[in-house]
């Protein structure tokens, strides 16, 4: 059976290892990378196995080599355009470390920690024209332990990421690869009632209560 050609938009450790976990998969050709060009994780595997690489922040339709079936982002903040999502043959998928639609936005596990979440989890979705709002392809789900809710948030967040998520999270991108490559496309919508948007913890007085922006069913998409 002919290999799936993927492209990793992505940074950091988690990017690496989705690189790693490409790389395993006898089905798999990875065809070109995109990250920052002094990440040490990502870029340095492309450049050691011989990979094609492009600067985070110049990944367009035109950069994007020819021959991609299937775009993947892992620990990307790089915005994944029209062009070059449609110039995929399949499409493009994302990990995010929430249980979509509930906590859309970068600190989705620091909210789920905040707001006393008994539960969690982790979402392959389908990128479209917004944020984390696509078709939903692959979840699971992880208890978070009460004692988390004593300590700071983004120390309980980076615990719960290691320890949970993203492992969570390769195991639902191979689980999703193996299917596309089997011819199994799964896309479900998010229901618009459950959805949430919180904001980057990082940006100043986050803890104003009218920076925490709930959506209202019915709400229109970007």
């Amino acid at each position: 059976m002919k290999k799936l050609k993927v492209f990793i938009s992505g940074q950091k450790y988690f990017g690496e290892q989705v690189f790693a976990l490409c790389n395993r998969l006898d089905f798999i050709e990875i065809v070109g990378v995109c990250s920052p060009i002094d990440d040490k994780y990502l870029t340095k595997t492309a450049h050691t196995f011989g990979i094609k690489h492009v600067p985070a922040g110049t990944l367009t339709g035109d950069t994007l080599p020819d021959n991609v079936d299937i775009g993947i982002t892992a620990h990307s903040f790089d915005y994944i355009g029209r062009k070059t999502r449609y110039k995929a043959k399949i499409g493009w998928i994302g990990y995010h470390p929430s249980l979509l639609p509930r906590h859309r936005g970068r600190s989705s596990i620091e909210w789920a920690v905040r707001m006393r979440d008994a539960i969690t989890g982790g979402t392959v979705f389908w990128l479209n024209d917004g944020i984390d709002r696509g078709d939903i392809a692959y979840q699971d789900f992880c208890f978070i332990d009460p004692k988390t809710y004593a300590m700071e948030p983004k120390k309980a967040a980076k615990l719960l990421w290691e320890h949970e998520l993203q492992a969570m999270g390769l195991q639902l991108i191979e689980q999703a690869l193996t299917d596309i490559h089997r011819g199994i496309i799964k896309k479900k919508p998010q229901r618009k009632e459950f959805s949430t948007f919180e904001p980057n913890t990082d940006v100043k007085d986050v803890f104003k209560p009218d920076l925490l922006m709930i959506e209202q069913y019915g709400s229109p998409s970007t």
